[in-house]
């Protein structure tokens, strides 16, 4: 019984770490006392240490306590024993090389679909999909493969943004690119905006937030998801 919530990013614009997201999380860790986080995804290079202090005074208000993966002595066992995990943003090519690295994928994937509570925000989403290959991140490591978690049957865009109607700049689209994806491969892709998120209930895959989707399918036009959908391929 998955019961994971999946969030394009963890800060919106004008407020704390995580500030928008606290009263669902409340409800989400009913019970929780401890928090496993995996910091492995490094946002702008900071320390494991300096990551996991932020999140353990943004779950403070809420009276849980967190404890990083690299504090316990093994991993594995720590995925395993978890009363909740959360993995937060940052370079999605670090996360998923530290994963393998660390040989932790494959059990975060097992207690996950058992129904261990999950949080994922950023590069901590794009690790919920078939793949990574929809991250925005620069390669600046080279992970043993793509392939991550498959808790979803597509993958996400986080941060997804719109065109700016007049803009002048010369780059692709987020839009361009996925449809670039799309040449080459199948999956499909949910570009998830600012302040949006996943709440995945087993099989149930929920669109919450104050903004609306956009889900690309491989040669089908890209569909705008109202929230409080379930999102179907």
């Amino acid at each position: 019984m998955k019961k994971m919530i999946i969030a394009s990013t963890s800060t919106v614009f004008g407020s704390g770490y995580l500030d928008y997201l606290l009263p669902t999380l409340e409800l989400h860790f009913k019970g929780v006392k401890t928090l496993t986080f995996i910091p492995y995804a490094r946002p702008g290079g900071i320390s494991y240490d300096e990551y996991t202090s932020i999140v353990k005074k943004a779950f403070s208000i809420i009276n849980i306590d967190v404890k990083g993966i690299h504090e316990f002595k093994n991993s594995k066992e720590a995925v395993l024993n978890a009363e909740a995990i959360f993995t937060g943003g940052g370079n999605t090519f670090e996360l998923v090389n530290q994963l393998y690295k660390n040989d932790v994928l494959a059990i975060l994937k097992q207690v996950l679909e058992k129904g261990t509570p999950y949080l994922g925000t950023s590069a901590g989403s794009n690790i919920c999909g078939v793949d990574m290959k929809n991250t925005n991140d620069m390669p600046i490591v080279y992970p043993p493969s793509f392939i991550t978690l498959g808790c979803i049957p597509f993958n996400i865009n986080a941060h997804y943004l719109d065109p700016v109607a007049g803009s002048t700049h010369m780059g692709e689209t987020r839009e361009t690119r996925i449809k670039e994806f799309h040449v080459f491969n199948e999956t499909a892709v949910l570009g998830l905006r600012e302040g949006s998120w996943l709440s995945v209930e087993n099989e149930k895959i929920t669109l919450q937030g104050k903004h609306t989707a956009r889900l690309f399918q491989q040669n089908k036009k890209p569909l705008e998801l109202e929230s409080g959908v379930v999102v179907t391929l």
